[in-house]
């Protein structure tokens, strides 16, 4: 009798068109994906909730067959419960025992109340659905799946069962091999320069020691904004990329070359220096400790597998403590070679003279040509392909190509840098700025129209985008590609790998989104906390039911034939 007021009244009211009938308001469902996982869920009317509470997913009758795993949709808080608001959908991973039949036949019964917010409540209702398992694919889907593992995930597992010196000696070897990517290139001219400033008498013990110091700063910033970034989510790195922050910076290198260019000698205030030390040879350890500490945060703002590794575990577990270790290590690694160029630096240092002032316009020309680095970030190409060619016209002019009494060697690269950045501000002119290639708009059409086969992606920077692209194409094979106007590797990517003939052929069948998170405002970070991507480049693959293929994640620049093996 209670049902069938219910129904009547229902049904009075729809008359009005003020509720939905129960079959209209909720419309369960449950099959099996290509994964051998079962996919169930309610899909629900417009203004209709489901009680978390109350959602229940179980089999029944299914002595062969268990449920091991549940990935469960997030709810969200509704006059104090908690809710589905849109249709929940839960993934459920089975397993077989050994005596199970090669095709089972199970029922999944699936238990739901909800409400409409117009101010009606529906009582609740079960449904149950007849499946059948492929019990041999299933126990191959699992033991692929057991196999399969994110870089990321495995590199977090290694420092969560490993001893401490284990991950100590694992991640100062990681160092190492990220000390000869694009991150840390645009430091070695800083720490060459930096010891250069010190000027005369230096010897290789303080170069040693100065170029330590500025590695440990390096290390102190990369642990602390690792532990924020994995504890958080906040990645500090990308705040400083703001274009306040890079103006600010990139002024900075402009001083310093200036100085070495004999106009000034920058240095702090004689009454602060002694307040800061009784010895005034201190004050250049603390200086260049402050540079280590900015360089790292503004000038190489990379990720990697390993540091994404570590954030992971650090988001994961808490322990910030041993990440830090992990972060420090890795740090220290990348910083070996930065000790041996300020080592050499010091060591090669020309005594006072001509030579002395060729090595200090060297390296304040260096200077500038970092803070044109670092512009390019927050200005158009054009500008800053101009800087280069005006800056290496102005040092080939310095060397003195046409002048015969100069020595042959000057003459030469003044030559070759004139002609260079001459071609550079002639491919700016032309509409056409190069900084590999500056005249190779004078190829015939035919060439450039075949060279300029490309990959297009479509550009989103916020979830609601994302959402509505992926549902468009859903069935389909996805790519999602985490970039940034100031991430080095991203654009080393874009040059090198996406541009490469093989690359573009494979991924034809790909549909392609870019999650461009330069703003690094509340919708890039909602997109990167979604995937839990700590910081471009980060490169994920879907599968036609969206689901992330996480085994599939790629963290970091890679190159184009590891980059073919891997989607293959």
């Amino acid at each position: 009798m209670k049902k069938l007021l219910l129904l009547v009244t229902l049904f009075t009211l729809s008359l009005n068109a003020q509720f939905l009938m129960p079959d209209q308001a909720f419309k369960p469902y449950a099959k099996v994906n290509e994964n051998s996982q079962i996919e169930a869920g309610v899909t629900i009317a417009k203004d209709i909730y489901l009680y978390a509470g109350k959602f229940h997913v179980e089999l029944v009758d299914a002595n062969n067959i268990k449920i091991i795993d549940t990935k469960k949709p997030s709810t969200t808080k509704h006059h104090g419960e908690d809710v589905y608001l849109t249709s929940p959908k839960f993934i459920l991973t089975l397993q077989a025992s050994d005596n199970a039949a090669k095709v089972e036949n199970i029922k999944l019964k699936i238990s739901y109340q909800g409400c409409s917010d117009q101010g009606l409540c529906y009582e609740p209702y079960t449904k149950e659905f007849e499946l059948q398992i492929d019990t041999t694919k299933l126990q191959a889907s699992q033991q692929k799946s057991s196999q399969q593992k994110s870089e990321t995930d495995a590199i977090a597992d290694t420092i969560k069962n490993s001893n401490l010196l284990v991950i100590i000696a694992t991640f100062f070897i990681f160092g190492l091999l990220l000390s000869l990517t694009p991150c840390v290139f645009p430091m070695i001219p800083i720490i060459s320069g930096v010891i250069i400033a010190q000027g005369k008498g230096i010897t290789t013990k303080k170069a040693f020691a100065l170029s330590l110091t500025y590695v440990l700063a390096m290390a102190v910033a990369y642990t602390i904004a690792g532990v924020l970034a994995g504890l958080f989510g906040a990645n500090l790195q990308a705040t400083l990329q703001s274009p306040w922050a890079v103006y600010t910076f990139a002024a900075v290198f402009v001083a310093l070359a200036l100085s070495m260019f004999g106009y000034y000698e920058l240095k702090l205030p004689d009454a602060l220096v002694s307040k800061v030390s009784q010895n005034s040879s201190k004050s250049g350890f603390i200086g260049v400790a402050i540079m280590g500490f900015l360089s790292a945060l503004i000038v190489g703002p990379c990720v990697a597998a390993p540091l994404a590794g570590a954030l992971v575990y650090i988001g994961q577990t808490g322990d910030a403590l041993l990440g830090a270790v992990a972060l420090f290590s890795m740090s220290i690694g990348m910083g070996v070679l930065l000790i041996v160029v300020g080592v050499s630096a010091g060591k090669f240092m020309p005594k006072p003279g001509g030579w002395m002032t060729m090595v200090n316009a060297f390296f304040g020309a260096l200077m500038l040509a970092v803070a044109i680095w670092m512009l390019d970030k927050v200005v158009p190409q054009s500008v800053t392909i101009t800087l280069y060619a005006i800056l290496g016209m102005g040092f080939a002019l310095y060397l003195h190509p046409l002048d015969a009494q100069s020595h042959i060697l000057k003459r030469t690269i003044g030559s070759v840098l004139f002609i260079y950045a001459l071609a550079l501000f002639i491919s700016v002119l032309a509409g056409k700025p190069n900084l590999t290639k500056p005249l190779g708009f004078l190829q015939s059409t035919q060439k450039v129209t075949a060279a300029k086969e490309e990959l297009s992606f479509q550009k989103v920077t916020s979830l609601k985008q994302l959402d509505a692209i992926l549902e468009q194409n859903k069935g389909k094979k996805i790519m999602l590609d985490f970039a940034a106007n100031w991430c080095v590797a991203c654009k080393e990517l874009e040059e090198v790998t996406f541009a490469d003939k093989r690359v573009i052929d494979a991924l034809q069948d790909y549909v392609l989104i870019r999650a461009d998170i330069t703003a690094n405002d509340a919708d890039a970070k909602a997109l990167s906390q979604k995937f839990h991507v700590f910081g471009p480049p980060a490169i994920i693959f879907f599968d036609p039911s969206l689901d992330v293929i996480k085994s599939k994640t790629i963290v970091g620049f890679i190159d184009p034939d590891t980059f073919l093996q891997h989607i293959n």
